[in-house]
Parts: structure tokens; C-alpha cells; sequence
């Protein structure tokens, strides 16, 4: 096992990575692994192992969930008041710490830092949406249609929560649960993703200083993640799974839970249309088309992954997303000038080529890019792709990674027929001046969410989450992201 670099110098500060491996967090305590196994993270713009983290053995994992089991009573009897305040509270220090954390989230996932930046600020206001949310779950009350009794319905919170968050967005895709979560009334077991765990243990040790109780939040991390995954639900205790990841894995939990009866929200893979017709606003569109395809260098479950343009703007569209894309300073994340930063591994890199030369093996043209470099660290160039054909194998699969493929359409049914002709249906995006249109297109489209004349949709006040293969239940948004941990019990009351 190699040294680990362990500190880095930024532009902020000099960042000591062992004061985010500590160890496992489990009851408000730092623990090493029970059969002291370690697993390395790796800096994806050097290939340099930078931290050793615990391996959870099997008696962590069931520490975790006793944990959380064991602090439920106490955090669902705390007044909503007070775990609102505690949620604010973990809002203000990651709001006061965010160059630091986000420095971090650069470090280890290696995305650019002010995508990082902007991780940090999205991450945080979930915190902040929640504590108002925290104090505002209400039941109902009526009269039966018989007159014969009163129907109160009451919320209340559906228990020990497992919840397994990706290395893509490390601080956000935990926020966006753990939040909710604990307004709502839960305790969580949190697995984030081994490539990048030092974020979920920063934020840990954040939650414990804004007075989150042992036990209400519990951190470990795994590199065989199924079985324990497959233990925790198997545990009585253990009522709510929240899932982000891919489809593939998706639907391996969800079996799994099913054996438990368990309660499941999914946010599973995405393959976002993103149609431009020709009344667009050309320099709109392109900006969109940047933000929807280069935020965090196309690594994102959101990312537009099939550009379709209309024949009378598609040439000046190809173009202009060329310029852009060739002009994007590629680095490590960490550095200020950096726009598009690594890949998180080899392997996102090899899965990228492949797609990109499976494409141009079926005749469509490379615009830029669409080569991998001899140089260390996981890059992959911007590249824009024209004529990709409909049977490509990216038209199917999430590149998940900085290449932009654009298709040429005639008419407004074969956009919306192409942009149905998949699996997936998380989300779209829509560029037009006809607002008409824009609202007629929408509404036929199958994905949970669409950007209308946007590049960004997500909004901790937006329910997020798709339909098809892409997702079951909704994270965020005015009650949807906190009734995920919630269960209603109705009364019926003779008065």
C-alpha cells in the first residue's frame, strides 16, 4: 500500500486530509474498522493515493445501524423547534466553511473548484430548507362522509434510514437525504461512495458541532458494499433505503428491499434530451448547453447526454459549441483556472472512449476532442460530436463525461419522438422563444424534470427525481423530499 500525500497546499489554505479520516462515525465517535482494513482514496488528477480511510467489517455496520436505532426515540421526541435550529446550525458552518470544503470535494473528487463551490452552496441549503420544513409538518382533520366518526392523520417519522449517496456530488447527494431526514424525525446510517469519503466525514464531524446528538447521524464507509448493504436491511429496525446511483444498482436494492418489505426512494441514471429549435436565442442556447453538458465536467445524472438540434440553427449551434468546448482550460480541480477537471477513475475514462469511438465507428464526425491524452491523471478532453446517429451506443448510456453529441432534427415530433426513445426519464432540457411550444413540447416529454429555456433545474425547493428507469419518489420540494421519510397513521376518533 502506497504513502499517502496527505496534506495539499491551496489558494485558501493548507489542507491536512487526515483530519478527515479519523475513522468510522458511529454514535457520535470516531472508530477504526473492526479487522483494521483500509481503502485508499485517490486524487483523480495525479493517480496519488492522498488518504487511507477505515473498511467497515461486518460488526460496524451492525454498530451503525444499533446506533441509530438506539438514538431514534430520543431525536423523534426533540421538539421540531430544536431540530430545526440544529439544521439551521449545520447550515450557517458549512456556509462559513465552504472554501475549505469545497477545496476538499476538488481534492478528492477532482472536479473544478468553482463547481465544487457551487456543490457547497447547493449542499448547505438543503440544511436551510429543512429547518423550515422541519417545523412545518402538518396532519389533517375531517369529517368521515358517514358522519359516523372524525379522520385525523397524523405524520410521523418512518424510522432507521440507510442511506447511500454517490462520489459525483459528495457533499450535496448526503445533504439532500440527511436533511430531510432528521426534520422529518429519523436517525441515518449514511455509506457514501469509497472514491470520495473524506467530504462525508468533514461533514460529519460539522453535524456533531451544530448539536446533532450521537447516534442521529452515523458514517461508515465500505468496499463490499453489498453485503453490508444486504445486512443493514435485513436488520427489523431498518424501515427507510434512499438511493443514489446507477439504474443497474438500482434495481439489485430495490430487490433486496423487497425481501424486507422496506420503503425505497431511488434516483437512478439519467439520459437527458436537450433540443434546441430553431426560434431559439443562439447565444442562450450555447450558454445552456454548457452549464446542462460541463457541469462538473459531465459527471452528473442530470447532464445533457443527447443535444438535439433543428436543421436551420444546427450548423451556428455545432459551431459555437465547438469554440466553447475547445476553449475550456482543462486541470486539477484544485486549480483556480481549471474548468474541467478529471474523471473520477480509468475505468470513467475507458467507458467514455469507448462510447466516443463507438460513435465515430457509425459515422459521426469529431468536432474536438474525442481522444484521451498520454498524460497522468484521469482526463478526458471536452469533445463535441455532430451526426451521431440514433443507434450510437451513447443514445442509450450515460456518457458521464465531458462529450457533447449532437443530432440534427427537421420536426418538432421527431424531437420529442427521440427524446422519448429511452429508458430513462429524469431529465430534459427545451430551447425556444415560442413559449407555447415550449410548454406543448414539456408536456410530452417523460422525465421527471425539464429546464425550459434553462441549463440548471436543481433547487432544494424543486422536487427531484425521475419516472421510467431513472427513479421512484422525489428528494427536495414543499413536502415531497421530507413525506420520503415520513409514515401517515390515521385515527378514527367518535367526538
Amino acid at each position: 500500500m502506497s504513502m499517502p500525500q496527505h496534506t495539499f497546499k491551496t489558494d485558501h489554505e493548507t489542507l491536512d486530509l487526515r483530519a478527515y479520516s479519523r475513522g468510522l462515525y458511529i454514535d457520535g465517535q470516531w472508530r477504526q474498522a473492526a479487522d483494521g482494513r483500509l481503502i485508499e482514496v485517490v486524487d483523480p488528477s495525479t493517480e496519488r493515493v492522498i488518504a487511507e480511510v477505515p473498511d467497515a467489517a461486518m460488526v460496524d455496520v451492525e454498530a451503525a445501524v444499533e446506533a441509530a436505532a438506539r438514538a431514534a426515540a430520543g431525536w423523534r421526541e426533540t421538539p421540531p423547534r430544536k431540530r430545526s435550529e440544529i439544521l439551521r446550525r449545520c447550515f450557517e458552518l458549512m456556509t462559513q466553511r465552504s472554501e475549505t470544503l469545497a477545496e476538499l470535494i476538488s481534492i478528492e473528487n477532482g472536479k473544478a473548484l468553482r463547481d465544487a463551490r457551487g456543490e457547497v452552496a447547493y449542499a448547505a441549503e438543503f440544511f436551510r430548507w429543512n429547518a423550515e420544513e422541519a417545523v412545518r409538518i402538518i396532519g389533517e382533520f375531517g369529517l368521515a362522509p358517514s358522519g359516523a366518526n372524525r379522520i385525523i392523520v397524523d405524520y410521523q417519522p418512518i424510522g432507521v434510514c440507510v442511506l447511500i449517496t454517490p462520489w459525483n456530488f459528495p457533499a450535496a447527494m448526503a445533504t439532500r437525504k440527511i436533511a430531510p431526514a432528521l426534520a422529518a424525525g429519523c436517525t441515518v446510517v449514511l455509506k457514501p461512495a469509497s472514491e470520495t469519503p473524506l467530504t462525508a466525514y468533514a461533514l460529519a464531524a460539522l453535524y456533531e458541532e451544530a448539536g446533532v446528538p450521537p447516534g442521529v447521524v452515523n458514517v461508515l464507509t465500505v468496499s463490499n458494499p453489498a453485503p453490508a448493504t444486504a445486512a443493514m436491511l435485513a436488520d427489523p429496525r431498518v424501515r427507510k433505503l434512499s438511493f443514489t446511483g446507477s439504474t443497474g444498482v438500482g434495481r439489485l436494492l430495490l430487490a433486496e428491499a423487497a425481501k424486507h418489505v422496506i420503503s425505497c426512494s431511488m434516483e437512478l441514471g439519467g439520459n437527458a434530451p436537450f433540443i434546441v429549435f430553431d426560434d431559439a436565442d443562439l447565444e442562450a442556447a450555447l450558454d445552456g448547453a454548457m452549464v446542462a453538458k460541463m457541469r462538473n465536467a459531465g459527471e452528473a445524472c442530470t447532464a445533457a447526454n443527447r443535444i438535439y438540434v433543428q436543421s436551420g440553427i444546427h450548423d451556428a449551434f455545432a459551431e459555437g459549441l465547438r469554440k466553447r468546448m475547445t476553449a475550456l482550460k482543462v486541470g486539477a480541480g484544485v486549480e483556480a483556472a481549471t474548468e474541467c477537471g478529471p474523471m473520477i477513475t480509468k475505468k470513467a475514462v475507458d467507458k467514455i472512449d469507448r462510447l466516443v469511438q463507438n460513435a465515430v465507428a457509425r459515422g459521426a464526425r469529431v468536432l474536438c476532442g474525442g481522444s484521451v491524452g498520454s498524460g497522468t491523471g484521469f482526463y478526458y478532453p471536452p469533445t463535441v460530436l455532430c451526426d451521431v446517429p440514433a443507434d450510437a451506443a451513447m443514445a442509450q448510456e450515460e456518457i458521464f463525461g465531458p462529450v457533447a453529441p449532437i443530432s440534427r432534427f427537421e420536426q418538432e415530433s421527431e424531437a420529442i419522438e427521440r427524446a422519448n426513445d429511452t429508458e430513462y426519464g429524469l431529465a430534459a432540457y427545451i430551447y425556444t422563444r415560442d413559449l407555447a411550444r415550449g410548454m406543448r413540447v414539456a408536456a410530452k416529454i417523460e422525465t421527471g424534470m425539464i429546464a425550459l429555456n434553462r441549463g440548471l433545474m436543481s433547487d432544494p425547493a424543486a422536487p427531484f427525481g425521475g419516472v421510467k428507469q431513472s427513479g421512484i419518489g422525489r428528494e427536495g420540494g414543499r413536502g415531497h423530499g421530507i413525506a420520503e421519510f415520513m409514515e401517515a397513521k390515521y385515527l378514527a376518533v367518535t367526538m
